[in-house]
């Protein structure tokens, strides 16, 4: 990709993009309960407006990051700039829950295109030296979005109405979709290779049906007709898919990417560490309320995470440039495990400082983990597979999200029901005491996830490909 205007402008640009997503994100959570009201919704059903997103972008990033691989990067994420914000718009004007769903859908599309190319884009237009700094500062629009997003949500539908957790991304989209088109480069050839559209549909159902199942088990059953069915598409497509991708000579995942020690320690590093955040985050929202914290003052003080994240980010993206990222996310997992452990020690009297604290404590953790992992792992692969190994990635994130909220919520509810069976208790004493067992064993299991994620960057050695 030829660098034709400053490269700090198109960091601008693709910020822009980045921020919408979590933002879209984190206000969902705060609009579930008006959208129930609202379309007169159980919500089993309002939940499928987060959950086909979330199910669609992670199923189809693969596919977008090969394509931007074959045609370029800027095509791709300017048609995901525009496919996000008119869907946007789509679903601000839905009048059923239907409508809403499939609004989502699309949005996901749009979704899994920026959050392919993002990465594949930056470390395109940057030098080595300073391609941490740059996935570090677009860190922090992620952060942003997340800090914001929840105080946001709760006074775009106090005061204006659900709909403009939504029209808020038309304003952004078309902005950011101008000022790509401004400042973006085109790549000068495309790739004499073919879309391999047959390892594009086993990637979606191996993936597609393995979320589903992660998301449903414990609702679905793990081992009932349903639950298997998944399971058994999910072995059969992923079978395929190896498969098919040894023998082209195009193919969409290139499997040589694995024999790459950075490639895969890093991106293994990725899933567990999103794991590991996860239960954090999806578990003490709920430890706040069980105190009496209100939605809102538990949103408030939720913020203290991605703020953290938000000022150690390009902090250690710079750090990674001159160091390299082993040793950066090495100790950032290990701060990380520090901060959910010491989540693990709190009970329902413990001060307000001592949340925030550990709180911040996980977010430089996270923050300092994330750019230089995302650095070494876009930095390993040829630059001709910058699309599919960002996509890879932002694959392996999700995946992380999906399994952290399954693995701390199945830990945390079996947990809840056995110790209210088995402690000799009565009264409000039996659900406090019952609660922060169940939860010190959900966080202890994110250590675990943590310490795993500390051996895995350990391991990753230390080469990064210019």
């Amino acid at each position: 990709m030829e660098e034709r205007v400053n490269k700090w402008s198109i960091l601008v640009a693709v910020m822009l993009g980045s921020i919408m997503a979590p933002i879209d994100g984190s206000i969902m959570n705060i609009a579930m309960p008006t959208l129930s009201n609202v379309f007169h919704s159980p919500l089993d059903m309002v939940s499928w407006v987060s959950m086909a997103y979330l199910l669609v972008v992670s199923s189809t990033l693969l596919a977008f990051g090969r394509l931007g691989d074959i045609i370029g990067y800027r095509p791709v994420y300017q048609i995901g700039l525009l496919c996000f914000t008119l869907s946007s718009a789509f679903c601000g004007f839905s009048h059923t829950i239907t409508m809403l769903i499939i609004g989502r859908v699309l949005q996901a599309i749009g979704g899994g295109m920026l959050l392919s190319m993002t990465p594949a884009i930056l470390t395109a237009v940057f030098p080595a030296s300073e391609r941490g700094r740059a996935l570090g500062i677009n860190a922090m629009s992620v952060a942003v979005g997340l800090a914001i997003g929840p105080s946001l949500g709760g006074f775009l539908v106090s005061n204006f109405g659900w709909q403009y957790i939504f029209f808020i991304n038309v304003p952004i989209g078309l902005a950011a979709l101008l000022w790509a088109q401004l400042v973006i480069p085109k790549r000068s050839t495309r790739l004499n290779e073919r879309f391999d559209y047959v390892g594009a549909v086993l990637a979606f159902s191996f993936l597609f049906t393995l979320l589903l199942y992660i998301n449903r088990g414990s609702q679905w059953g793990w081992a009932s007709l349903q639950g298997i069915s998944l399971l058994a598409i999910s072995i059969i497509s992923l079978t395929g898919l190896i498969q098919a991708e040894s023998h082209r000579p195009d193919p969409m995942l290139d499997l040589s990417l694995f024999k790459i020690r950075l490639f895969t320690a890093g991106t293994t590093s990725t899933l567990l560490n999103f794991s590991a955040q996860y239960i954090m985050t999806f578990l003490t929202p709920f430890y706040l309320t069980q105190r009496g914290m209100s939605a809102s003052e538990a949103g408030a003080l939720m913020t203290a995470f991605p703020a953290a994240m938000l000022v150690m980010s390009p902090i250690s993206g710079v750090l990674s440039d001159r160091m390299g990222a082993r040793g950066l996310s090495t100790l950032g997992a290990v701060i990380s495990a520090i901060g959910i452990f010491l989540m693990s020690t709190l009970t329902l009297e413990s001060p307000l400082w001592r949340i925030i604290l550990n709180l911040i404590i996980f977010g430089v953790g996270n923050g300092l983990f994330q750019s230089p992992n995302n650095s070494s792992v876009m930095g390993s692969v040829p630059r001709h597979r910058l699309g599919v190994a960002s996509s890879f990635l932002a694959t392996m994130r999700n995946v992380g999200m999906v399994l952290g909220i399954a693995v701390g919520g199945a830990v945390f509810s079996n947990l809840s029901k056995y110790y209210s069976l088995h402690l000799s208790l009565t009264g409000k004493a039996l659900e406090n005491i019952a609660f922060m067992n169940a939860l010190r064993v959900a966080y202890l299991t994110g250590v675990a996830i943590d310490i795993l994620c500390a051996i895995s960057s350990a391991v990753r050695g230390s080469h990064v490909q210019q």
